[in-house]
């Protein structure tokens, strides 16, 4: 199934609360989002924990493996035991995320969820 007929099957499933929140849009688009709310949604490229950085975090990369991902999906390290299975078990899995689009380092859009009632796998 091309991502664009997917896109669309898929923006119809995902709750009627995360359009709340602005547009739905594929990884690849969040760049032009950022300081917004929205939904976004893609495949799981790469995910990582990293468990000695400051404040633990876990990221889920799309739009491409880390360091060359499009969007990135942050979940600090106080928030990470919420998320059954971790969030490294969803690689490959399409999903979607709702919330603010922020800027991380690099110049690359990013969201940071703090509950899975922000993230629906597809």
């Amino acid at each position: 199934m091309k991502l664009t007929h997917w896109f669309l099957c898929c923006s119809l499933a995902v709750p009627a609360i995360a359009f709340a929140a602005g547009p739905t849009i594929g990884a690849d688009n969040a760049q032009s989002f950022i300081g917004k709310d929205a939904t976004v949604c893609g495949k799981i490229d790469s995910a990582k924990y990293n468990e000695n950085s400051d404040g633990q975090p876990t990221f889920m990369h799309m739009g491409g493996k880390f360091p060359a991902h499009k969007f990135a999906v942050r979940i600090l390290g106080e928030n990470r035991a919420k998320f059954t299975p971790a969030p490294e078990a969803n690689i490959g899995k399409m999903v979607c995320v709702t919330g603010r689009v922020g800027r991380a380092a690099g110049n690359r859009a990013e969201m940071t969820i703090a509950d899975p009632s922000e993230m629906q796998i597809l």
